[in-house]
């Protein structure tokens, strides 16, 4: 009975961790995570949808630095290389099944959407 009880936790752990990357996988990922996840409320995987929908909403909002004139290029170019390093940083945590927040936005992130669960 213990040995089937530790194989639903593994399997219970696969299933978030595998949710938890497909948050990372573009804007339709992260809505098959979140759709997925409504039922099983696991906290790993609205940890990983917190952080990337943050890094998601925060690309958009870069978006608009191409509109500054001589300047606004190299500055989203900046942005969006700092945006990929935190979403690498938190595809590699969600495989690794940590909950570490990306640097920088990552704990606000987890304030400013902690309605999701």
């Amino acid at each position: 009975m213990e040995k089937n009880e530790l194989n639903i936790n593994n399997a219970s752990l696969q299933d978030g961790k595998t949710l938890g990357i497909i948050s990372y996988l573009t804007w339709i990922g992260l809505l098959i995570a979140f759709i997925k996840n409504r039922d099983v409320k696991s906290p790993f995987v609205n940890f990983h949808i917190r952080q990337n929908l943050g890094l998601f909403i925060v690309g958009i909002l870069a978006g608009l630095l191409r509109f500054i004139p001589a300047v606004g290029g190299i500055a989203l170019y900046i942005v969006f290389t700092l945006l990929f390093i935190f979403w690498i940083i938190g595809l590699i945590g969600a495989i690794g099944g940590k909950t570490t927040a990306v640097p920088v936005l990552g704990d606000m992130f987890q304030n400013w959407f902690k309605g999701i669960q």
